[in-house]
């Protein structure tokens, strides 16, 4: 069944198209990653479900439902270069920023949401660190940071924004393995991602996008040459520098 269902979306900046026409429907408990070569639109596609930006057309729908109302079910994961890490914050601060939407914010975080923010710190292997300024870590460990923060949001449906980008190797095998684990657990989880060598070892489903979604469905019967020459051949369709 559908949890997600983005239909007719078109977005635009300064009324050059960057998605058009998105039809995109995503089942429940997969990892899906969402490829295409840089401007292609993957992660405003993501934002725009998200409603961070705002479509010309088309909606999406959560459970059939708007983002707004099902928001405290979902996760989201930026692009590490678009956060101030220069904020004075320590690790654990930031972390628990992550049960206010639980609690609510004008409302004081009680002991469990404490308990649960260090078991978030422990599973990304950052206690040592939680009491650290958070501009005093590498990359890596500022994205373990951001993806436990996800975590610790016990979310239903994840959406992550180039997790893997500047990490280590040792960093990406941790952080694929707690993704890995939150779609065992029949969550639904949701990566814009760069790297088409390890598609097949690490997502079971996969979109294609450039500019419209060329093909998405099970990594077993999408990934194929055919569909990677037809996003990739087109690089003209995404003139646009990032993704």
């Amino acid at each position: 069944m559908s949890i997600i269902k983005v239909e007719d979306l078109t977005v635009a900046y300064e009324d050059k198209p960057v998605l058009w026409d998105i039809e995109l429907e995503v089942k429940k408990g997969v990892l899906m990653a969402v490829v295409g070569p840089n401007g292609a639109g993957k992660s405003t596609l993501i934002k725009t479900m998200l409603d961070l930006i705002k479509p010309i057309t088309g909606e999406v729908r959560f459970y059939g439902e708007k983002y707004s109302k099902v928001r405290d079910r979902i996760a989201y994961v930026p692009q590490r270069g678009s956060v101030d890490w220069d904020f004075p914050t320590t690790v654990f601060d930031v972390v628990e920023m992550g049960r206010y939407g639980k609690v609510g914010w004008l409302k004081r975080v009680g002991k469990i949401d404490k308990e649960k923010t260090k078991e978030a710190i422990k599973m990304v292997e950052m206690e040592e660190f939680s009491d650290r300024q958070i501009s005093q870590l590498s990359g890596g460990q500022q994205q373990r940071v951001f993806l436990a923060r996800a975590l610790v949001q016990e979310a239903d449906i994840y959406f992550m924004d180039e997790p893997f980008q500047g990490v280590d190797n040792k960093t990406e095998k941790s952080i694929i393995k707690i993704l890995k684990k939150l779609r065992d657990e029949n969550k639904t989880v949701i990566v814009v991602h760069h790297d088409l060598q390890t598609v097949k070892e690490y997502f079971d489903y996969v979109t294609f996008i450039n500019v419209s979604v060329v093909a998405s469905g099970p990594v077993e019967e999408i990934f194929t040459p055919e569909n990677i020459e037809k996003t990739y051949k087109n690089k003209k369709l995404s003139e646009r520098e990032g993704s």
